[in-house]
């Protein structure tokens, strides 16, 4: 091979590589929560906010919840789906450490919660005595 063709691959190559997207990165989430987002919705005073990332190459959800003013201890907290606002769905991703805000942890997804994830398919919930079935929710969304 010439010189001349080997500078021309290597270009050619370099561009190649150049132009190729990167398949892996970092998702930025948030969510508000609040008792009129709850299904049935309710009239509490308590609020949240959730943020996290999702890194799409390990798969790995890590999450923060702050919350406030509700009607009692937190019993349980969970990432729900799929269900878009105003449905239910079963427990996709329990949290733990919910007694106290922030409420932090961290989980590795399966490719089917990955996707409900991605699709804004999830929600997150608090839980009371008063309110079992979830006192705030939020669904969870693409942030910064």
């Amino acid at each position: 091979m010439s010189h001349f063709s080997t500078k021309i691959v290597l270009a050619a190559a370099a561009l190649l590589t150049a132009s190729l997207p990167c398949l892996a990165e970092t998702v930025n989430l948030t969510a508000t929560l609040k008792g009129s987002e709850e299904t049935p919705p309710n009239d509490t005073t308590g609020t949240g906010s959730l943020k996290g990332t999702y890194d799409t190459d390990t798969k790995k959800l890590t999450w923060s919840v702050t919350y406030s003013g509700l009607t009692g201890p937190a019993t349980a907290a969970h990432f729900h789906g799929p269900a878009g606002p105003g449905k239910a769905a079963p427990v996709e991703v329990p949290a733990t450490g919910v007694d106290k805000s922030p409420i932090e942890g961290s989980a590795t997804l399966t490719d089917g919660q990955a996707k409900d994830l991605l699709d804004g398919n999830l929600y997150f919930n608090i839980h009371t005595a008063a309110n079992k079935g979830g006192e705030i929710r939020g669904q969870v969304g693409k942030g910064s």
